[in-house]
């Protein structure tokens, strides 16, 4: 008999924030338990599996102090339900609406809806991961909210094959959220928080290449921190999700680069430039091609893309010229509306400028790539020219560099960045 499939909310949450055993969540409590100042307090992995248990008890007071602490999740979040509560948590991916504790009050009616709702609320993701590429991120930000919300509504008043529509839509909602509030607005803490509730919705989809997909976007905030082992935590899950899901090589090509780019930022080099390598071979070799398909929500990953991780790879890497011909080619191939990637593009250019002592060429490509950010606003990708800017200070008098300061720092640009936009 297969298994019961337990508190997934709470195993999501664990995954999500890079613990990749129930020994290792037992650990961090313990040690935040010493933090909060609940001396004497250990937590082991035994607590931890009768929490993900298919009926976990309702954890002590100073136990939910902890675990609300460590995981940033209410209680509910978590898939527990309080004895005294005439409510249910947020839906629970380990059981169908009919297996489902009742509430202390009895049953309660609850609302259903017409299976066109589903197909409605799946059109409207649909149009946002559009919307995406060339909506503003903040008003963007706001709708993809209000989708989130909904569709967790939603969840609570529709079963079976309609739900579970609902569910990866929801998933791939929240992690569009999340996606805006990382690359787009530069907000790591409400990104991480996203991608956790993101992977709970995946998993009421019982959709491993979602998970996947989230757990790759979640091991970025880490990564980008400089924490490698809470980088390598979330793609190794990356990967066995994958694994289950039968992923295309697409996918698997990109949990490669994304392990790349956060070893690059952790200083590993020569490491990420092997994973680099590892995805160009899988795209090369594909012998399962056209018999998975790439998923239509993985629309931020092409072997274009791919070039531009391996062109910022060798950069860091210190190998200047080859940077310079892969970017130049990433450049010439890119679509003229990936306004986004342009810009990210065009300032790797303008640090390959720099690197070689090319002064007016890295302004040049400065100012074109804030062109690019003029038309679509791209938090990553102002990263991107701050980071030339300060490479410029020892030519900050020259002409070129004068130029680029009074573009970065005129009305538009200075409002965007402030504001988020």
């Amino acid at each position: 008999m297969p298994r019961p499939p337990g508190n997934r909310l709470l195993k999501a949450a664990r995954l999500a924030s890079g613990f990749g055993s129930q020994e290792g969540l037992a650990v961090a409590l313990s040690a935040a338990a010493g933090e909060l100042g609940l001396r004497g307090v250990s937590i082991g992995p035994r607590q931890v599996r009768r929490w993900e248990s298919a009926d976990p008890p309702w954890p002590q007071p100073h136990h939910q102090q902890i675990l609300m602490h460590v995981l940033g999740l209410r209680m509910d979040e978590l898939g527990f339900i309080a004895p005294w509560s005439d409510g249910e948590p947020l839906p629970d991916p380990g059981r169908s609406s009919t297996e489902r504790r009742p509430a202390s009050g009895g049953s309660r009616q609850r609302p259903t809806h017409l299976p066109s709702v589903a197909a409605d609320y799946v059109a409207v993701t649909a149009a946002h991961r559009r919307m995406y590429w060339s909506v503003d991120p903040a008003r963007l930000l706001a709708s993809a909210s209000e989708q989130v919300g909904l569709g967790a509504l939603l969840l609570r008043e529709t079963d079976g094959t309609a739900r579970e529509r609902i569910a990866r839509a929801l998933a791939e909602s929240a992690l569009l959220v999340g996606r805006i509030e990382f690359f787009d607005l530069r907000r790591p803490d409400a990104a991480a928080e996203t991608f956790v509730r993101a992977l709970q919705f995946a998993g009421e989809a019982d959709d491993q290449l979602l998970g996947a997909a989230i757990l790759g976007h979640a091991a970025f905030v880490p990564g980008w921190a400089g924490d490698r082992e809470g980088a390598t935590e979330r793609l190794a899950a990356a990967r066995a999700y994958a694994r289950r899901g039968t992923a295309p090589a697409l996918m698997r090509a990109w949990i490669d680069a994304v392990e790349a780019e956060c070893a690059s930022r952790c200083g590993d080099a020569n490491a990420a430039l092997g994973l680099i390598s590892r995805a160009e071979a899988e795209l090369a070799v594909d012998v399962d091609v056209g018999l998975h398909p790439v998923p239509d929500w993985m629309n931020w990953f092409t072997p274009v893309r791919l070039a531009a991780f391996k062109g910022n790879t060798e950069l860091a890497a210190g190998h200047v010229k080859r940077a310079r011909t892969t970017l130049t080619a990433v450049l010439d191939a890119l679509p003229a509306a990936d306004v986004k990637q342009r810009s990210v593009v065009l300032g790797d250019l303008a640090a390959v400028a720099v690197a070689a002592g090319d002064v007016e060429e890295a302004c040049r490509a400065a100012d074109a790539a804030l062109d690019e950010l003029s038309r679509t606003w791209y938090e990553t990708g102002m990263d991107r020219i701050r980071d030339v800017r300060r490479s410029l200070r020892q030519w900050q008098d020259q002409p070129c560099v004068r130029a680029l300061d009074d573009r970065l720092y005129g009305w538009a640009t200075t409002l965007n960045a402030i504001s988020g936009r």
